[in-house]
Protein backbone atom coordinates (compact mmCIF):
# COMPACT_ATOMS: atom_id res chain seq x y z
CA UNK A 1 0.00 0.00 0.00
CA UNK A 2 0.98 3.68 -0.28
CA UNK A 3 0.66 6.36 2.39
CA UNK A 4 1.42 10.05 1.97
CA UNK A 5 2.45 12.74 4.44
CA UNK A 6 3.73 16.28 4.13
CA UNK A 7 7.01 17.40 5.62
CA UNK A 8 9.47 20.21 5.06
CA UNK A 9 10.42 18.82 1.69
CA UNK A 10 6.82 18.58 0.55
CA UNK A 11 4.82 15.48 -0.16
CA UNK A 12 6.64 12.18 0.33
CA UNK A 13 5.34 8.83 -0.84
CA UNK A 14 5.68 5.94 1.60
CA UNK A 15 5.47 2.36 0.40
CA UNK A 16 5.57 -0.88 2.32
CA UNK A 17 7.60 -3.61 0.66
CA UNK A 18 8.96 -7.00 1.57
CA UNK A 19 12.17 -7.21 3.53
CA UNK A 20 15.13 -8.71 1.72
CA UNK A 21 15.50 -11.26 4.50
CA UNK A 22 13.08 -14.14 3.93
CA UNK A 23 14.21 -16.13 6.97
CA UNK A 24 11.20 -15.04 9.02
CA UNK A 25 8.42 -16.22 6.76
CA UNK A 26 4.88 -15.80 8.09
CA UNK A 27 1.36 -16.61 7.04
CA UNK A 28 0.00 -13.64 8.96
CA UNK A 29 -1.28 -10.52 7.18
CA UNK A 30 1.43 -7.94 8.06
CA UNK A 31 -0.98 -5.01 8.09
CA UNK A 32 -4.03 -6.36 9.94
CA UNK A 33 -2.31 -8.93 12.17
CA UNK A 34 -4.90 -11.52 11.18
CA UNK A 35 -4.13 -14.94 9.78
CA UNK A 36 -1.80 -17.74 10.84
CA UNK A 37 0.47 -17.68 13.84
CA UNK A 38 4.16 -17.10 14.08
CA UNK A 39 6.56 -19.72 12.71
CA UNK A 40 7.92 -22.27 15.13
CA UNK A 41 10.97 -21.04 16.97
CA UNK A 42 10.18 -17.36 16.57
CA UNK A 43 10.45 -15.23 19.72
CA UNK A 44 8.47 -12.20 20.79
CA UNK A 45 10.23 -8.96 21.77
CA UNK A 46 9.41 -7.14 24.97
CA UNK A 47 9.21 -3.48 25.62
CA UNK A 48 9.73 -2.51 21.97
CA UNK A 49 13.06 -4.41 21.78
CA UNK A 50 13.82 -6.55 18.69
CA UNK A 51 13.28 -10.28 19.07
CA UNK A 52 15.77 -12.91 18.00
CA UNK A 53 15.48 -16.11 16.00
CA UNK A 54 18.12 -18.84 16.25
CA UNK A 55 20.40 -16.38 17.98
CA UNK A 56 20.29 -13.85 15.11
CA UNK A 57 18.74 -10.42 15.17
CA UNK A 58 15.53 -10.30 13.13
CA UNK A 59 15.05 -7.79 10.34
CA UNK A 60 12.09 -5.56 9.67
CA UNK A 61 10.31 -3.09 11.91
CA UNK A 62 8.17 -3.91 14.91
CA UNK A 63 4.38 -3.58 14.96
CA UNK A 64 2.45 -4.09 18.17
CA UNK A 65 5.40 -5.76 19.88
CA UNK A 66 5.97 -8.24 17.02
CA UNK A 67 8.58 -8.27 14.34
CA UNK A 68 7.09 -7.37 10.94
CA UNK A 69 8.47 -8.76 7.69
CA UNK A 70 7.73 -5.40 6.08
CA UNK A 71 9.98 -2.37 5.93
CA UNK A 72 9.28 1.24 5.01
CA UNK A 73 10.86 2.98 2.05
CA UNK A 74 10.24 6.67 1.38
CA UNK A 75 10.46 8.21 -2.07
CA UNK A 76 10.27 11.90 -2.82
CA UNK A 77 7.82 13.02 -5.53
CA UNK A 78 10.62 13.67 -8.05
CA UNK A 79 12.18 10.22 -7.79
CA UNK A 80 11.59 8.00 -10.78
CA UNK A 81 9.81 4.67 -10.37
CA UNK A 82 10.76 1.45 -12.14
CA UNK A 83 9.65 1.44 -15.77
CA UNK A 84 8.86 -2.29 -15.68
CA UNK A 85 7.08 -3.35 -12.48
CA UNK A 86 8.16 -6.64 -10.97
CA UNK A 87 5.06 -8.25 -9.56
CA UNK A 88 7.04 -11.04 -7.95
CA UNK A 89 4.38 -13.60 -8.82
CA UNK A 90 2.02 -12.43 -6.06
CA UNK A 91 -0.18 -9.83 -7.79
CA UNK A 92 -1.99 -12.13 -10.22
CA UNK A 93 -0.77 -10.16 -13.23
CA UNK A 94 0.82 -11.95 -16.16
CA UNK A 95 2.71 -10.92 -19.25
CA UNK A 96 0.84 -10.98 -22.60
CA UNK A 97 2.82 -11.07 -25.81
CA UNK A 98 1.88 -7.90 -27.77
CA UNK A 99 2.07 -9.81 -31.05
CA UNK A 100 -0.38 -12.42 -29.78
CA UNK A 101 -2.71 -9.67 -28.57
CA UNK A 102 -2.50 -7.86 -31.92
CA UNK A 103 -3.29 -11.02 -33.84
CA UNK A 104 -6.17 -11.85 -31.52
CA UNK A 105 -7.72 -8.42 -31.99
CA UNK A 106 -7.35 -8.71 -35.75
CA UNK A 107 -9.34 -11.95 -35.64
CA UNK A 108 -12.18 -10.48 -33.56
CA UNK A 109 -14.83 -7.83 -34.08
CA UNK A 110 -17.85 -6.40 -32.29
CA UNK A 111 -21.41 -6.67 -33.57
CA UNK A 112 -24.43 -5.07 -31.95
CA UNK A 113 -28.15 -4.58 -32.39
CA UNK A 114 -30.84 -6.86 -31.00
CA UNK A 115 -31.96 -8.52 -34.26
CA UNK A 116 -28.38 -8.88 -35.48
CA UNK A 117 -27.21 -10.53 -32.26
CA UNK A 118 -30.25 -12.81 -32.01
CA UNK A 119 -29.65 -14.04 -35.56
CA UNK A 120 -25.92 -14.47 -34.92
CA UNK A 121 -26.58 -16.54 -31.80
CA UNK A 122 -29.09 -18.70 -33.67
CA UNK A 123 -26.75 -19.41 -36.60
CA UNK A 124 -23.20 -19.48 -35.15
CA UNK A 125 -23.09 -19.25 -31.35
CA UNK A 126 -19.64 -20.87 -31.27
CA UNK A 127 -18.08 -17.65 -32.61
CA UNK A 128 -19.14 -15.62 -29.55
CA UNK A 129 -16.24 -14.68 -27.29
CA UNK A 130 -17.88 -12.23 -24.87
CA UNK A 131 -21.16 -10.34 -24.56
CA UNK A 132 -22.59 -7.19 -22.97
CA UNK A 133 -26.27 -6.50 -22.26
CA UNK A 134 -28.34 -3.81 -20.66
CA UNK A 135 -30.85 -5.13 -18.15
CA UNK A 136 -33.96 -4.43 -20.22
CA UNK A 137 -32.97 -6.78 -23.08
CA UNK A 138 -31.90 -9.76 -20.95
CA UNK A 139 -35.41 -11.34 -20.86
CA UNK A 140 -35.28 -11.64 -24.66
CA UNK A 141 -31.81 -13.24 -24.51
CA UNK A 142 -32.57 -15.90 -21.88
CA UNK A 143 -31.57 -18.75 -24.16
CA UNK A 144 -28.33 -17.01 -25.13
CA UNK A 145 -27.50 -16.28 -21.48
CA UNK A 146 -28.07 -19.90 -20.48
CA UNK A 147 -25.92 -21.12 -23.36
CA UNK A 148 -23.07 -18.73 -22.51
CA UNK A 149 -23.16 -19.73 -18.85
CA UNK A 150 -23.09 -23.44 -19.76
CA UNK A 151 -20.22 -22.92 -22.19
CA UNK A 152 -18.20 -20.63 -19.93
CA UNK A 153 -18.57 -17.56 -22.15
CA UNK A 154 -18.18 -14.29 -20.28
CA UNK A 155 -21.11 -11.87 -20.33
CA UNK A 156 -21.81 -8.64 -18.48
CA UNK A 157 -25.01 -6.79 -17.60
CA UNK A 158 -24.07 -3.11 -17.74
CA UNK A 159 -25.62 0.33 -17.99
CA UNK A 160 -26.11 2.21 -21.24
CA UNK A 161 -22.91 4.25 -20.92
CA UNK A 162 -20.77 1.17 -20.32
CA UNK A 163 -22.33 -0.61 -23.28
CA UNK A 164 -21.68 2.38 -25.51
CA UNK A 165 -18.04 2.18 -24.46
CA UNK A 166 -17.85 -1.58 -25.08
CA UNK A 167 -19.54 -1.44 -28.49
CA UNK A 168 -18.01 1.83 -29.66
CA UNK A 169 -21.37 3.35 -30.55
CA UNK A 170 -24.46 4.83 -28.92
CA UNK A 171 -26.61 2.90 -31.43
CA UNK A 172 -25.93 -0.49 -29.86
CA UNK A 173 -29.54 -1.57 -29.42
CA UNK A 174 -28.92 -2.84 -25.90
CA UNK A 175 -26.55 -5.70 -26.72
CA UNK A 176 -23.04 -6.24 -28.08
CA UNK A 177 -21.16 -9.44 -28.94
CA UNK A 178 -17.41 -9.79 -29.31
CA UNK A 179 -17.04 -12.50 -31.96
CA UNK A 180 -14.49 -14.36 -34.04
CA UNK A 181 -14.57 -13.13 -37.63
CA UNK A 182 -15.66 -15.41 -40.43
CA UNK A 183 -13.22 -16.17 -43.22
CA UNK A 184 -14.25 -15.67 -46.83
CA UNK A 185 -14.76 -18.61 -49.17
CA UNK A 186 -12.70 -18.95 -52.34
CA UNK A 187 -14.40 -18.84 -55.75
CA UNK A 188 -13.58 -22.48 -56.55
CA UNK A 189 -15.07 -23.57 -53.22
CA UNK A 190 -18.21 -21.60 -53.94
CA UNK A 191 -18.61 -23.15 -57.39
CA UNK A 192 -18.39 -26.67 -55.94
CA UNK A 193 -21.54 -26.15 -53.87
CA UNK A 194 -23.50 -23.65 -56.01
CA UNK A 195 -27.11 -24.32 -57.06
CA UNK A 196 -28.42 -24.26 -60.63
CA UNK A 197 -30.16 -20.99 -59.78
CA UNK A 198 -27.43 -18.84 -58.33
CA UNK A 199 -27.02 -15.09 -58.31
CA UNK A 200 -23.80 -13.71 -56.81
CA UNK A 201 -23.59 -10.02 -56.05
CA UNK A 202 -20.15 -8.49 -56.70
CA UNK A 203 -19.45 -5.20 -54.92
CA UNK A 204 -16.64 -2.89 -55.97
CA UNK A 205 -15.24 -0.20 -53.68
CA UNK A 206 -17.89 -0.67 -51.02
CA UNK A 207 -17.00 1.85 -48.33
CA UNK A 208 -20.33 2.67 -46.68
CA UNK A 209 -21.25 0.10 -44.01
CA UNK A 210 -24.88 1.20 -43.93
CA UNK A 211 -25.24 0.62 -47.68
CA UNK A 212 -23.57 -2.76 -47.25
CA UNK A 213 -25.92 -3.63 -44.41
CA UNK A 214 -28.94 -2.73 -46.52
CA UNK A 215 -27.58 -4.84 -49.41
CA UNK A 216 -27.05 -7.87 -47.14
CA UNK A 217 -30.62 -7.60 -45.92
CA UNK A 218 -31.85 -7.41 -49.53
CA UNK A 219 -29.73 -10.41 -50.49
CA UNK A 220 -31.18 -12.47 -47.65
CA UNK A 221 -34.72 -11.54 -48.73
CA UNK A 222 -34.21 -12.53 -52.38
CA UNK A 223 -32.17 -15.68 -51.79
CA UNK A 224 -28.79 -14.31 -52.87
CA UNK A 225 -26.25 -16.13 -50.70
CA UNK A 226 -22.87 -14.95 -52.00
CA UNK A 227 -21.19 -11.54 -51.98
CA UNK A 228 -17.96 -11.15 -53.95
CA UNK A 229 -15.87 -8.52 -52.13
CA UNK A 230 -12.23 -7.50 -51.85
CA UNK A 231 -12.16 -8.05 -48.07
CA UNK A 232 -14.30 -10.62 -46.26
CA UNK A 233 -14.05 -8.59 -43.04
CA UNK A 234 -16.39 -5.97 -44.57
CA UNK A 235 -19.32 -8.28 -43.93
CA UNK A 236 -18.47 -8.33 -40.20
CA UNK A 237 -18.59 -4.57 -39.71
CA UNK A 238 -20.67 -3.77 -36.63
CA UNK A 239 -22.61 -1.01 -38.40
CA UNK A 240 -23.24 -3.19 -41.47
CA UNK A 241 -24.39 -6.19 -39.42
CA UNK A 242 -26.74 -4.03 -37.35
CA UNK A 243 -28.25 -2.42 -40.47
CA UNK A 244 -28.74 -5.87 -42.02
CA UNK A 245 -31.06 -6.72 -39.08
CA UNK A 246 -30.13 -10.41 -39.13
CA UNK A 247 -29.59 -10.68 -42.89
CA UNK A 248 -25.80 -10.87 -42.53
CA UNK A 249 -26.08 -14.45 -41.25
CA UNK A 250 -27.59 -15.61 -44.56
CA UNK A 251 -24.84 -14.40 -46.90
CA UNK A 252 -21.20 -15.41 -47.24
CA UNK A 253 -18.21 -13.45 -48.41
CA UNK A 254 -16.48 -14.73 -51.57
CA UNK A 255 -12.92 -13.66 -52.29
CA UNK A 256 -10.33 -14.25 -55.02
CA UNK A 257 -6.81 -13.31 -55.98
CA UNK A 258 -8.27 -10.19 -57.58
CA UNK A 259 -11.70 -8.87 -58.46
CA UNK A 260 -11.24 -9.31 -62.22
CA UNK A 261 -9.78 -12.80 -61.85
CA UNK A 262 -12.70 -13.88 -59.68
CA UNK A 263 -15.16 -12.65 -62.32
CA UNK A 264 -13.29 -14.61 -64.97
CA UNK A 265 -13.53 -17.79 -62.88
CA UNK A 266 -17.29 -17.34 -62.61
CA UNK A 267 -17.56 -16.76 -66.37
CA UNK A 268 -15.65 -19.98 -67.13
CA UNK A 269 -18.08 -21.80 -64.82
CA UNK A 270 -21.05 -20.66 -66.91
CA UNK A 271 -22.12 -17.52 -65.07
CA UNK A 272 -23.18 -14.44 -67.02
CA UNK A 273 -21.51 -11.21 -65.94
CA UNK A 274 -24.18 -8.54 -65.56
CA UNK A 275 -23.72 -4.90 -64.68
CA UNK A 276 -25.44 -1.51 -65.01
CA UNK A 277 -25.14 1.24 -67.55
CA UNK A 278 -27.29 4.32 -67.82
CA UNK A 279 -26.35 4.89 -71.48
CA UNK A 280 -26.47 1.48 -73.16
CA UNK A 281 -28.32 -0.72 -70.73
CA UNK A 282 -31.47 -2.73 -71.37
CA UNK A 283 -34.32 -1.96 -68.99
CA UNK A 284 -34.30 -4.51 -66.20
CA UNK A 285 -38.06 -4.89 -66.69
CA UNK A 286 -37.63 -6.01 -70.33
CA UNK A 287 -34.43 -8.05 -69.99
CA UNK A 288 -34.31 -11.80 -69.49
CA UNK A 289 -32.06 -12.37 -66.48
CA UNK A 290 -29.93 -15.55 -66.46
CA UNK A 291 -30.44 -18.19 -63.81
CA UNK A 292 -26.72 -18.12 -63.02
CA UNK A 293 -25.22 -14.67 -63.01
CA UNK A 294 -22.82 -12.35 -61.21
CA UNK A 295 -24.35 -8.90 -60.77
CA UNK A 296 -21.55 -6.32 -60.50
CA UNK A 297 -22.33 -3.06 -58.73
CA UNK A 298 -19.92 -0.28 -57.90
CA UNK A 299 -20.14 2.30 -55.14
CA UNK A 300 -22.06 5.20 -56.61
CA UNK A 301 -19.95 8.03 -57.95
CA UNK A 302 -21.84 10.66 -59.93
CA UNK A 303 -24.67 8.19 -60.59
CA UNK A 304 -25.28 4.51 -61.14
CA UNK A 305 -23.29 4.65 -64.38
CA UNK A 306 -20.78 2.30 -66.00
CA UNK A 307 -18.73 0.15 -63.63
CA UNK A 308 -15.18 -1.04 -64.10
CA UNK A 309 -16.44 -4.10 -65.97
CA UNK A 310 -15.88 -3.34 -69.68
CA UNK A 311 -16.75 -6.74 -71.12
CA UNK A 312 -19.96 -7.67 -69.34
CA UNK A 313 -22.37 -10.13 -70.97
CA UNK A 314 -25.40 -7.99 -70.17
CA UNK A 315 -25.89 -4.31 -69.32
CA UNK A 316 -29.00 -3.21 -67.42
CA UNK A 317 -30.67 0.07 -66.62
CA UNK A 318 -33.42 0.96 -64.18
CA UNK A 319 -36.24 3.00 -65.71
CA UNK A 320 -37.57 5.94 -63.74
CA UNK A 321 -39.01 9.43 -63.96
CA UNK A 322 -35.66 11.06 -64.61
CA UNK A 323 -36.15 13.48 -61.73
CA UNK A 324 -32.90 12.21 -60.19
CA UNK A 325 -29.70 11.01 -61.81
CA UNK A 326 -29.81 7.56 -60.31
CA UNK A 327 -30.45 5.39 -57.30
CA UNK A 328 -28.47 4.70 -54.18
CA UNK A 329 -26.50 1.47 -54.63
CA UNK A 330 -28.45 -0.41 -51.97
CA UNK A 331 -31.78 0.66 -53.52
CA UNK A 332 -30.56 -0.28 -57.02
CA UNK A 333 -29.48 -3.69 -55.70
CA UNK A 334 -32.98 -4.20 -54.32
CA UNK A 335 -34.61 -3.43 -57.67
CA UNK A 336 -32.25 -5.65 -59.69
CA UNK A 337 -32.21 -8.60 -57.29
CA UNK A 338 -35.97 -8.41 -56.85
CA UNK A 339 -36.43 -8.79 -60.62
CA UNK A 340 -33.97 -11.70 -60.76
CA UNK A 341 -35.94 -13.39 -57.98
CA UNK A 342 -39.25 -12.81 -59.78
CA UNK A 343 -37.97 -14.37 -62.99
CA UNK A 344 -35.97 -17.28 -61.58
CA UNK A 345 -37.41 -18.33 -58.25
CA UNK A 346 -38.32 -21.99 -57.98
Amino acid sequence: MNDEFKGKSGKVKVMYVRSDDNSDKRTQNPRTGKGGGRPAGASRSDGGRRGTREGKPSTGRERGGETSPWRTVSRAPGDSEPTTPDHGGISGKSFIDPEVLRRQRAEETRVYGENACQSLFKNRPECIVRAWFIQSVTPRFKEALRWMAANRKAYHVVDDAELAKASGTEHHGGVCFLIKKRNGIQVNQWLEQADDNDCVLALEEMGNPHNLGGIMRTCANFGVKGLLVDDAALLESGAAVRTAEGGAEHVKAITGESFSQALEEFRRAGYAIVTTSGRRGTSVYRASLPKKMVLVLAQERDSMADTMVSDADLYLSIDGSGNVEGLNISVAAGVLLGEWWRQNRT
